[in-house]
């Protein structure tokens, strides 16, 4: 069966991340320590995380995949590590720890099972939004079940006819009286028919980014109904339908924010939803390498170790790809952890540093990846061994939160010094929202 295999993924992990012993050797993994730069406390979380991941995710990666299994008991013992409400502030349960730390823990957690993790991201991301934009009321009605997973939560932006143009969306909510009367439909919704509340993007107003609103619905809503549960090439532990909305009366008291902010409070939540998803395809690429090194380690070709294949004159030699795949991973949560930074300080380039870490990390992640199934030849095909899942788990990175050809918020001039100021402007709308 495919999941026992994971199951020895799971004991590699728990020999290699985050074990400082594992480090001090002289090979691939001493070149990409994660815990390189990080506080004391830092990498406590990240133990955490990764014990969490190689413990209760890896050695069911793979049956709740080809099961597609949604593990709600297993979020929910994530949550009580603090996982359901990562960067929600502590009066309403959160952890009310820093963008930084969040992305290092997704990036801890994803080692063991990436398209779980990205499910926790996206439901971080609905339960900030609530605490940040909510009111007192709000907030303590919604965020302590948000942060125990008790309840779960899906992100509403993309429609049918809105995926890139995210701001033409179409789903509206007209007032009436102490009610909103909710009508339209979301596609590529994450948890959609299985999670509890659905934090909804829709048009109050006239067209274009002002007109849109932000309204929290419960799930038995009447006139709250679902698509079927779409087949996906990955991410198949968590599940992916349609959400339809049919003259649902939502309280005015679920709004989020002022009428009209919607669309600000939906681009701030992509801002972190982009880190997050970008810190997935780390640990993706992290656990990818690792197994690749071990491959060569095992197998024979030509009566020696693929391992020793060590042609020095040549780029294409498997020892000088495990190199390049190590620089690539050694680059990449650079750029993420700075991204991260930015926007836990509020600068003005955060909105363009999230862009450009979500861009580079999800290519060269994937690359990463692709490569690591490369090297394992006809077994990384096979649904036996780990990297294909890792493959096939990340390919959606390059799409959802703005996808590759159009994440970012400028035009080549804007990096030009007499146009920077648009590199610090939210953008009209955003690329490839799919969520």
């Amino acid at each position: 069966m495919a999941w026992r295999v994971c199951c020895r993924l799971g004991t590699q992990l728990r020999r290699l991340p985050g074990r400082r012993h594992a480090w001090g050797r002289r090979d691939i993994a001493s070149c990409i320590d994660p815990t390189v730069g990080l506080t004391e406390e830092q990498k406590e979380f990240q133990k955490v995380a990764f014990d969490f991941a190689a413990k209760e995710m890896a050695p069911h990666m793979a049956e709740w995949d080809e099961k597609e299994i949604f593990p709600v008991e297993t979020v929910r013992k994530a949550a009580q590590l603090g996982f359901g409400g990562i960067y929600v502030q502590p009066d309403v349960g959160g952890s009310g720890l820093s963008r930084l730390d969040t992305s290092i823990i997704f990036e801890a957690l994803s080692t063991g099972c990436v398209s779980t993790t990205a499910y926790i991201s996206i439901h971080n991301m609905c339960n900030w939004m609530i605490d940040t934009f909510g009111t007192e009321e709000q907030r303590h009605k919604f965020c302590p079940s948000l942060c125990s997973m008790e309840k779960l939560s899906s992100y509403c932006l993309t429609e049918p006819g809105s995926g890139s143009d995210a701001a033409s969306l179409l789903t509206s909510a007209r007032k009436k009286g102490d009610t909103y009367i909710l009508n339209g439909s979301k596609a590529f919704i994450s948890g959609g028919g299985d999670t509890d509340l659905y934090v909804v993007m829709c048009r109050t107003g006239g067209p274009g980014p002002k007109g849109i609103s932000c309204l929290i619905l419960e799930k038995g809503t009447p006139g709250l109904s679902f698509g079927k549960k779409e087949k996906k090439m990955g991410w198949n532990s968590q599940p992916t339908r349609a959400v339809i909305f049919e003259d649902c009366a939502v309280p005015v008291a679920n709004r989020l924010g002022e009428e009209g902010t919607g669309f600000n409070i939906a681009m701030k939540g992509l801002n972190g939803g982009r880190i997050n998803i970008a810190s997935c395809s780390l640990g993706a690429a992290h656990a990818s390498v690792l197994l690749a090194r071990d491959h060569l380690n095992v197998r024979k070709q030509f009566g020696e170790l693929l391992a020793s294949n060590q042609v020095t004159s040549s780029c294409d030699s498997l020892s000088f790809r495990l190199a390049e795949m190590a620089t690539r991973l050694v680059a990449a949560p650079l750029m993420v952890r700075n991204a991260a930074q930015a926007l836990q300080e509020g600068r003005e380039d955060a909105v363009a540093l999230c862009s450009m870490a979500k861009l580079f990390a999800t290519d060269e992640c994937f690359a990463i990846c692709n490569q690591a199934l490369q090297m394992h030849g006809g077994y990384g095909y096979l649904k036996d061994y780990a990297v294909q899942q890792f493959v096939r788990d990340i390919r959606v990175h390059q799409i959802l939160e703005g996808e590759s050809c159009g994440v970012l918020p400028c035009s080549p001039g804007c990096c030009l010094p007499h146009s920077g100021d648009c590199m610090r402007k939210e953008p009209a709308s955003v690329p490839g929202t799919s969520r």
